[in-house]
Formats: structure tokens, C-alpha cells, sequence
């Protein structure tokens, strides 16, 4: 049986798929994060897990045997879907990673306002997050934190941003070559850490890889963005004693 992709999971415990007699969650109020964990069981780990993401990455300890990672990304169409929590940007298959000798799929894009993982108590003011699967079912997630700079924007959001979604539910197609690696950074440094999905169900094994060095975006595209989803993260979570590794 073929599992679902990690797409439709996403969309199905999301507030828009709330009339489809799931449980809704959201970031604000009694739907917010520091009560996904009562919402339903199948969420329990979002309340009593103990790897769980985001969390400050300040601590890192420097590993010189972390590889760095390989991007076999593909350029293609994109979907972008208006979840009523986030904007998800849905690839075409072909594209992939290789992490510690592993193929992860990049199945989509998540963005966050401000950015879920900070560095020493500083938030950026968004993240991308690169979700990837592998053939047995583990994610992989590769996070980009994008800070602000009035005058540099990113080209590879610029064609996104020109159909943004603004109603929950609603999506638009763009035909245009997107190769996700236009939101990368130039120094693919990165930090490494076991967490977990940042969204209900908070399941955990989550392999992150969460480059060291930001990329900037425009003050408009980031008041786009901010027009749309004021405040979508999650806060930080514990360590619980796991480790975080720099590769330089």
C-alpha cells in the first residue's frame, strides 16, 4: 500500500480541513501550539515529546565528520496551496538529497513567519523549510533562514510571490521553472539535530539540517507574506539533552 505523501498529511491536520471533521489546531488562541498536545491523542507527542522542534541551534558543537549534503534538485512547475496556516509549495517528483548516505525526496516547501529556529535567541524573520522523504518513510528537513534587507530580494520568491495564495483553501499554479536550490545560501554550512515536525501530529525522528548562513529577502516580499500569515511558528522547544552539530 503506498503511504500518503507528507503533503496531504499536512493538509488533512490543518485548520482548512477542519470541515472534513478533523481536529483543527492553528497558531493563536485555543487552537494554538501550547495546546496542540490536548487537541486530540494522535497529537500527544507535540505535549509529552522530548526531541521535539524548533529549538535554538546557539550550541552547536562543531562535528568534522558531518559530510555535506548533496542536492540533485530538478527545476519544474509548483503548486502553491494556502493551507490557512502557512503557504506550501508543492514540487513535481524528481528532485532528491543525499544525507549521510541516504536519498530523502523533496516532496515541499513550508514558510514561516518569523523563522521557527533561532540562533542564540535571535529569530530571523522567516524560514523555508525543504521537507524530504525517503523510501522508508523517514522526513528529512532542510531549513533556510531568510532575514530581511530592504533592497535584495530573492529572485526565486519573487516568481512565488507573484501568485501568492490569499484565502485559505485556494492554491495557484505556476508553470514557470522553479528550482528550489534558488532559495539556498551560497555556503551550504550546516547544523544537524534529531527533532521533529514542527506542526501536529509533532511526530518525531526528524532528521534537520538547518544552514549556517541566511539569504536574504526583500522588505516587500516579506510585508507580502506578513499581509497573509501574521504569525505562524511554533516556539521553541527544549533540548533534553540532544546534541547539535555544526559543520564548520
Amino acid at each position: 500500500m503506498r503511504l500518503p505523501s507528507l503533503a496531504l498529511i499536512f493538509l488533512s491536520l490543518s485548520i482548512v480541513a477542519a470541515a472534513q471533521n478533523t481536529v483543527p489546531w492553528g497558531y493563536q488562541g485555543k487552537y494554538g501550539p501550547l495546546l496542540w498536545g490536548k487537541l486530540n491523542p494522535a497529537y500527544a507527542a507535540c505535549a509529552k515529546g522530548h526531541a521535539q522542534s524548533p529549538v535554538d541551534l546557539g550550541g552547536a558543537r562543531l562535528d568534522t565528520a558531518l559530510q555535506p549534503l548533496q542536492f540533485h534538485y530538478i527545476a519544474g512547475p509548483v503548486t502553491l496551496v494556502n493551507d490557512g496556516g502557512t503557504i506550501v509549495v508543492h514540487v513535481d517528483p524528481g528532485s532528491y538529497m543525499i544525507a549521510d548516505g541516504v536519498r530523502y525526496d523533496l516532496n515541499e516547501l513550508q514558510f514561516r513567519h518569523p523563522s521557527e529556529h533561532a540562533v542564540k535567541g535571535r529569530l530571523a524573520n522567516m524560514e523555508v523549510d525543504l521537507v524530504h522523504r525517503s523510501a522508508e518513510g523517514k522526513v528529512a528537513i532542510v531549513g533556510v533562514l531568510l532575514t530581511e534587507i530592504r533592497d535584495f530580494p530573492n529572485a526565486t520568491m519573487a516568481t512565488l510571490w507573484a501568485q501568492l495564495p490569499e484565502t485559505p483553501g485556494s492554491s495557484k499554479r505556476i508553470t514557470d521553472m522553479i528550482d528550489p536550490a534558488g532559495l539556498f545560501p551560497p555556503n551550504r554550512g550546516y547544523w544537524a539535530y534529531m527533532g521533529s515536525l514542527t506542526w501536529p501530529p509533532c511526530t518525531e525522528g526528524v532528521r534537520w539540517y538547518i544552514f549556517q548562513q541566511e539569504v536574504s529577502i526583500s522588505r516587500g516580499q516579506l510585508d507580502a507574506y506578513t499581509h497573509i500569515f501574521r504569525m505562524d511558528t511554533r516556539p521553541l522547544q527544549p533540548l533534553h539533552g540532544r546534541r547539535i552539530d555544526a559543520s564548520e
